[in-house]
């Protein structure tokens, strides 16, 4: 089958004022100036079913919420392909940029979109997330979690994922939840997450 691609792209600087403004209110002020962008190609069949049109309409949702939060808060850089794929159970993601969403809608979601988006940062996937959570050495992230959460709140590393935060389940979704991922997740690049 033959396939084409749209790139879905927000910046901090839209042009749209309404667009602007719906930004706003999915994501609260960033505490800095983000500098970086991410960007997303969602790789599309040039002879779309029913099913597949309905499918590309809550990924690019999902990815321009997602991406869009991402750049209003944070300073990273990144291309991403988004893959429609019926087989995955729910969604997944890699370092290499790769990202595929399942037949599921639920999972269509900017939470879900948030939290692959993670895994094609380095969670669970990078060396230096395996060696940072052994020795739950995280000089930025977890100052920064305990400024949140208390003198005692961790990164818990499991499976491949974090908690608090990681956004592994939708029970942990809200705009809170949202803004504190991306900042503790550019946290942890910064502490070697990447390495």
């Amino acid at each position: 089958m033959r396939r084409t691609s749209t790139t879905g792209k927000l910046t901090a600087a839209l042009g749209s004022a309404a667009l602007a403004v719906t930004l706003l209110a999915i994501a609260p002020t960033p505490a800095h100036a983000a500098q970086g962008e991410i960007t997303y190609t969602l790789h599309k069949s040039s002879a779309p079913t029913a099913d597949e049109l309905d499918a590309y309409a809550h990924i690019e949702d999902a990815m321009n919420r997602a991406v869009g939060r991402w750049n209003a808060q944070a300073d990273i850089t990144k291309h991403i392909n988004v893959y429609y794929a019926p087989g995955v159970p729910t969604a997944e993601a890699n370092y290499n940029g790769d990202l595929r969403f399942g037949s599921n809608r639920s999972y269509m979601v900017e939470g879900t979109a948030l939290h692959e988006i993670s895994h094609t940062l380095g969670i669970g996937q990078t060396g230096g997330y395996y060696a940072h959570c052994d020795a739950n050495d995280w000089a930025t992230a977890t100052p920064l979690l305990r400024s949140w959460d208390g003198p005692d709140a961790r990164i818990n590393c499991g499976g491949g994922h974090i908690w608090p935060y990681g956004l592994n389940y939708s029970n942990e979704f809200s705009d809170e939840a949202f803004y504190r991922h991306v900042e503790l997740i550019e946290a942890m690049i910064a502490d070697g997450l990447q390495s």
